[in-house]
């Protein structure tokens, strides 16, 4: 009887801790699920590159001048009246809205949100840039991290709303038109940029977010705009991949200052 008693407590002691078990892998399971979602859904909304601040900021912190030269006139914000101009344009003047803010440059910063201002309307992307926002970014002139936290949101709300809106498309065209001006920038800030070692290092890095943007182009590639895009930056990608255990040639170099700057003028025009 003693054994019997025994046996049973075991064998109940045995299906609780494989009931638990079996518990906590679905649990396990629910969790991960869960995760997967969150992270899909993340993935969706956050934007997809590093923000131009990161580039500007490091131009200044190797010393590199602010050159207004480099920018898209503000003045040529009113002459986009396509839709895909004004998406990647709003991009370049992002860009130029944080090299702006990253060298302090007060005015400039002001006249660039005033042509974001215009794209976003014609855009209709609704409170974008509002009243408040505006007041908010003067009263923090003095403040360029609070300044550049406040801009970087307004950049990534910007896509967030556009996506959700559905226009994946026109989304995708800022974020291209930002990493186009952004290049140019850099490849174009120094008359000799081969020969300065920081910036060549600098436009090196840009490899990594210059493939993830292609990748997230190509889905999208039946749209003729996004289609164009990927075919004008094709050229940029052959002369990373081309890029020996050396690093860049002078040639390279020179090359990547060419094939931005027509990309970039392109857009710009």
């Amino acid at each position: 009887m003693a054994i019997l008693l025994m046996a049973t407590a075991f064998y109940i002691s045995g299906c609780r801790k494989a009931q638990k078990e079996e518990d906590k892998q679905e649990q396990t399971e629910r969790e991960e699920i869960t995760k997967s979602e969150i992270k899909e859904k993340v993935s969706e909304e956050v934007y997809p590159l590093p923000s131009t601040f990161e580039i500007t900021e490091t131009l200044n912190e190797i010393g590199a001048s602010f050159i207004i030269a480099l920018t898209n006139d503000v003045e040529n914000a009113d002459k986009y009246v396509t839709q895909e101009k004004q998406a990647l344009n709003l991009g370049v003047y992002s860009a130029d809205l944080s090299y702006a803010t990253t060298y302090n440059m007060k005015q400039y910063i002001m006249d660039y949100m005033d042509a974001n201002r215009t794209l976003v309307d014609e855009l209709g992307i609704s409170g974008a840039y509002s009243p408040e926002f505006v007041k908010k970014i003067k009263e923090n002139f003095n403040n360029k991290e609070q300044l550049v936290d406040m801009l970087t949101s307004s950049f990534y709300e910007t896509y967030k709303y556009m996506n959700k809106q559905g226009n994946e498309e026109l989304a995708l065209l800022i974020v291209a038109g930002s990493w186009i001006e952004a290049m140019y920038i850099t490849t174009h800030i120094s008359e000799n940029t081969y020969h300065n070692q920081k910036i060549v290092d600098l436009i090196r890095q840009q490899e990594s977010s210059l493939n993830k943007l292609l990748n997230l182009l190509k889905p999208q590639s039946s749209n003729n705009s996004i289609q164009n895009v990927i075919k004008d930056l094709q050229p940029i990608k052959e002369v990373y991949d081309n890029r020996g255990n050396q690093g860049f040639t002078e040639e390279q170099v020179m090359k990547l200052q060419e094939l931005s700057g027509e990309i970039r003028n392109e857009i710009i025009s």
